[in-house]
């Protein structure tokens, strides 16, 4: 008898924890009821794999909710917004001219001097005014990037003919996590949202990433959640993991949301059925169509198809691959890939440009798998710095093409990029062949830092990456409200920094 005395006494003790909690947030948060399983996310319940956040569970549980447990199953889920995913190349890759072009004032080609083109790795005999450019992906290219030649082994000519690109001239600090790269809060707070996570990221950072978030934009709730394998992903679910053992916090914690079936219980109840069940429970039973096996990549045959022959045994792959189930199915609203080792100066060609075509099979297998899935696709490709070549010292990039090694760190030769991709097809850019370059370089080679608000201020840039993102939409008139006073400005001030007309 007196075992049970002693759980009954040890219950009421937390369940009166979880009151002064339930008080203590009422009283502070300012927050409306949540009504939705959507909201709760939003509020911070649900953060992801291993995450609850107890005083939004007490929020959850206060007298005042009246919610189950629902998920949206239309046909974009996570709140109905184009998916959206970042990848972050740590140590200052090279994104301009052997990969993607820049050019002068008037965009993409207007083509730099040969010495310009000689500082971002090109030699006279490859410069664009000599080979052209590649257009596969709308984007000019140069037609031996490495990027580029990763971005065409994973796609198909329809779902390269339904993509788009801009080029982004702004410089940023060499080989370091603290410049303010990331935008992904910013993303969130335009509404991007997912069924299972806000948003995702494979490192276990603020950012998701390597590189900051913007401070204005962090909000604690909206933190990205680590997905990095198979395992992170089949966990938002609840699902086990590969040693059997189930991935249960949220399994646990969304259990309650759909058991409890608040509004129609008593918060005696509730309180009683969240310690018992909220954190007992060791699997989870969700009400909605949705498993853990839908959000596993190593079954997912468009991704077997995308990366075959063992490729998502691949570490490298396997978490871009998670990413991509993810994301694009709008299980979590935007995600993090991100990869370091980029700190190309001095290392051989054949080496810095092995790691570009990887890059580009990753970007192009995430242009593939929307395509498969019918679903619109917002990339933006970012590094910490950048890097400027060694003109005395050409070699071989290993697939037959001399060009030149790179000599060191350099934040003036830095660029970030957009690609769009609409099942609807090609993304329109707003303004012709000039919405394709956002600012410009110098003849030098070197990035003009006067050419937009964002040449040579990070933050500012990843504004500009949200702005985008809400004109994708055509919701660019949010701008102003989804982030606070942004240094970009708003209203017809940013108009000349959209790039596309809305795919959705």
């Amino acid at each position: 008898m007196s075992k049970y005395r002693n759980r009954f006494r040890a219950r009421e003790r937390r369940r009166e924890a979880i009151e002064r909690r339930i008080r203590d947030n009422c009283r502070v948060s300012g927050h409306a009821p949540p009504r939705t399983r959507r909201e709760f996310l939003g509020r911070g319940l649900i953060a992801g794999t291993g995450t609850v956040f107890l005083p939004s569970m007490a929020t959850l549980l206060s007298r005042y909710a009246h919610a189950e447990c629902v998920i949206d199953n239309n046909p974009l889920l996570g709140a109905g917004k184009i998916p959206f995913i970042g990848i972050d190349q740590g140590g200052g890759a090279n994104i301009a001219g052997s990969n993607i072009i820049v050019g002068g004032a008037g965009g993409q080609e207007d083509f730099l001097s040969a010495q310009g083109y000689a500082r971002l790795g090109l030699p006279q005999e490859i410069i664009p005014q000599n080979v052209g450019v590649d257009r596969t992906f709308g984007l000019a290219m140069h037609p031996n990037s490495a990027l580029l030649r990763g971005m065409l082994d994973k796609t198909s000519n329809a779902t390269r003919a339904n993509t788009n690109g801009v080029v982004i001239p702004a410089r940023s600090e060499n080989d370091t996590g603290n410049n303010p790269h990331n935008p992904i809060y910013g993303i969130s707070k335009a509404g991007s949202n997912g069924e299972f996570a806000v948003s995702v990221g494979t490192r276990n950072s603020d950012s998701g990433g390597r590189s900051q978030a913007p401070q204005s934009m962090i909000q604690a709730d909206l933190r990205p959640t680590r997905v990095r394998n198979r395992n992170d992903a089949v966990g938002l679910a609840g699902g086990a993991s590969n040693d059997g053992f189930p991935n249960g916090r949220v399994a646990q914690a969304s259990a309650v949301l759909t058991a409890l079936k608040l509004g129609q219980i008593n918060e005696a109840q509730a309180t009683e059925e969240l310690v018992q069940c909220g954190f007992d429970k060791t699997t989870a039973t969700f009400n909605t169509p949705i498993s853990s096996t839908d959000l596993d990549p190593e079954v997912d045959a468009d991704l077997q198809a995308i990366f075959p022959n063992g490729e998502l045994n691949n570490g490298d792959f396997a978490k871009a691959a998670a990413v991509m189930k993810v994301v694009v199915n709008g299980y979590g609203g935007a995600g993090t890939i991100e990869y370091g080792g980029r700190d190309y100066h001095q290392d051989p060609r054949p080496e810095t440009d092995g790691k570009d075509f990887f890059v580009g099979q990753v970007i192009g297998g995430t242009l593939e798998y929307a395509a498969r899935v019918g679903k619109p696709l917002m990339i933006y490709g970012f590094s910490d710095g950048a890097v400027s070549a060694d003109t005395n010292r050409p070699e071989d990039d290993g697939q037959g093409v001399t060009k030149f090694r790179w000599r060191s760190d350099n934040s003036q030769t830095a660029a970030s990029f957009i690609l769009a991709y609409s099942p609807a097809g090609r993304p329109n850019l707003r303004a012709g062949d000039a919405s394709q370059q956002l600012g410009f370089f110098n003849p030098d080679g070197n990035i003009n830092t006067n050419s937009s608000p964002f040449a040579n201020s990070v933050s500012t840039l990843a504004e500009l990456i949200v702005l985008n993102y809400l004109a994708l939409h055509g919701e660019q008139a949010q701008f102003g409200m989804v982030l606070d006073n942004p240094g970009l400005g708003t209203g017809a001030a940013v108009d000349p920094y959209i790039a596309f007309d809305p795919i959705v």
